[in-house]
């Protein structure tokens, strides 16, 4: 095979793996229903059914992208794949909660080893900065389409198979992948990698870790319980005892060192924001599209599936608007045009017509798409490529840690502003006014037992004052992303439109535009 073949050969199996853990990310949510239907788990079982998945994953990015330097990207990628599978068949057929959460927990040690994995891999084989930039669009943007496709593929499945056969899907995907793998892709390393350092590797576990969990259950239970406090402070302990021993290795697993260079450190920021706001609509508009509008859960992921689309387009032209305009141009037009669907999204109601949904989901994708694939290109670039691991893997984690942001403080905004709209009906029985002021779901509910015309009334003032709460969420992530539009451009400046290959001085020193 020659060189060019192998090299986007490369690209097409790093692109089908994103897809396989894009896929999933989103996939497990329609299955929730049927799946405690069939296992009966508790509350608390079932919330960490669905978060552990991500709490693994986000915890050993950092470790699992120094380990694939140190071991070859390709032979971990490898590994991570078959786990994955295996994962995957432990997951479909677990006869209980308990064996279910742990499952899941192998599924996001496993997807940890791919994700960093597959960008260093691009980011080795494409030496020339032009089809680097091109090559990281393109799978930045499969990374958007599968995020999409993940309800789609789960709605289509539970319509005609069992819970667990949304995990099956993976298997036949990671032995198609595997075999294209085991003859295309070219091992990689770092030529000096120096020992992994087996302190680091518990603190950024236990700091990543702590710190995602504390901002997951403070959205649900308030930033003042003990289990919140706690995880609180023992995380950024833990972060700050990473940080100094960092500085202090002469082979850390994050070279600190790299965000005093302004254009990482605005980049991953900007990466960090963008999911923020990215992760945090899709979890609102999911409730819209279904308790809102009524939709089912198949038609909520189709009527949704072109923003993800409209993202993959997005990232597929951002190469080319980069060589024309420059880096921080196109990532500030991305996060203007996002913050312009947003705008767009504070005008819907209770009978908005699809096709105004569309418009702006098609504005805000594309932004997306832009920024995705600018930032990801441009902290791949500004290491040498045998630090690619460990800087895709911040990067990485800055995506985990933003998505967990999002959904803590954009979720709050959301739930409060709800709550202060909610007009109740007066006369309602206290229970069935406490559980219609906690969440939209827990309104439907309550109104589900009243009698006809109070059943109505509350319906309607919840879907009124959700909506409502839409409106404040989304202006205030909008001037989230308009302010980040305007620092990061000026972050990157003095940046190139192509940044060598090779390089160890900082992309922050103004060099010549290519």
């Amino acid at each position: 095979m020659n060189d060019t073949s192998r090299k986007w050969g490369t690209l097409v199996i790093a692109c089908l793996a994103m897809l396989l853990l894009s896929v999933d990310l989103t996939v497990l949510h329609l299955a929730l229903p049927k799946l405690g239907e069939d296992l009966a788990p508790s509350a608390t079982q079932l919330l960490w059914i669905a978060d552990i998945y991500g709490f693994a994953l986000a915890a050993l990015l950092v470790t699992m992208g120094n380990l694939g330097d140190r071991i070859g990207r390709r032979r971990l990628l490898l590994a991570g794949l078959a786990a994955f599978g295996a994962a995957s068949v432990l997951t479909a057929y677990a006869p209980n909660a308990p064996l279910l959460i742990a499952a899941r927990a192998l599924l996001g040690v496993a997807g940890a080893t791919i994700m960093p994995s597959t960008l260093s891999l691009v980011r080795n084989v494409f030496a020339d900065p032009k089809e680097r930039t091109t090559a990281v669009g393109i799978w930045s943007s499969v990374g958007a389409v599968g995020f999409a496709l993940g309800p789609i593929v789960g709605g289509l499945l539970l319509g005609h198979f069992w819970w667990g056969s949304v995990f099956l899907i993976n298997v036949p995907v990671v032995a198609a992948v595997l075999a294209a793998g085991l003859v295309v892709l070219p091992e990689s390393r770092n030529p000096r990698p120096g020992r992994l350092d087996l302190v680091s590797v518990p603190l950024s576990a236990v700091g990543v870790l702590g710190l995602i969990y504390a901002m997951k259950e403070a959205t649900t239970g308030g930033v003042a319980r003990p289990s919140v406090i706690a995880a609180a402070v023992i995380a950024v302990a833990a972060l700050v005892l990473f940080v100094r021993r960092q500085t202090r290795l002469a082979e850390p697993l994050i070279d600190i060192a790299l965000f005093r260079r302004r254009a990482f450190a605005a980049t991953v920021g900007a990466e960090l924001v963008a999911v923020f706001a990215m992760l945090a609509m899709s979890v609102v508009f999911a409730q819209y599209f279904q308790l809102v509008l009524g939709w089912s859960p198949l038609t909520a992921g189709l009527a949704g599936m072109p923003g993800g689309l409209a993202g993959g387009v997005g990232g597929a032209l951002s190469g080319v608007l980069v060589h024309r305009w420059g880096r921080g141009p196109v990532v500030g037009l991305g996060l203007v045009l996002t913050a312009i669907g947003f705008i767009l999204f504070s005008r819907i109601g209770m009978e908005t017509p699809y096709l105004y949904m569309l418009a702006a989901m098609l504005i805000q994708g594309v932004g997306m798409g832009f920024t995705f694939a600018v930032t990801g290109d441009t902290v791949l670039a500004s290491v040498p490529k045998e630090r690619a691991g460990a800087a895709s893997a911040i990067s990485e984690t800055a995506h985990e840690m933003g998505g967990a942001l999002g959904i803590a403080v954009l979720g709050t905004v959301l739930t409060s502003a709800y709550r202060n709209g909610l007009a109740l009906p007066p006369g309602l029985p206290e229970g069935a006014a406490a559980e219609a002021r906690d969440t939209l779901a827990g309104a439907l509910k309550a109104a589900a037992a009243l009698p006809g015309d109070a059943a109505g009334a509350v319906a309607q003032a919840a879907r009124q004052a959700f909506v409502e709460g839409i409106h404040v969420t989304v202006l205030t992530g909008a001037a989230i992303l308009l302010v980040l539009a305007v620092a990061v451009p000026f972050a990157l400046r003095g940046v190139p439109k192509v940044i060598p290959d090779t390089q160890e001085e900082s992309v922050d020193e103004p060099v010549p535009v290519k």
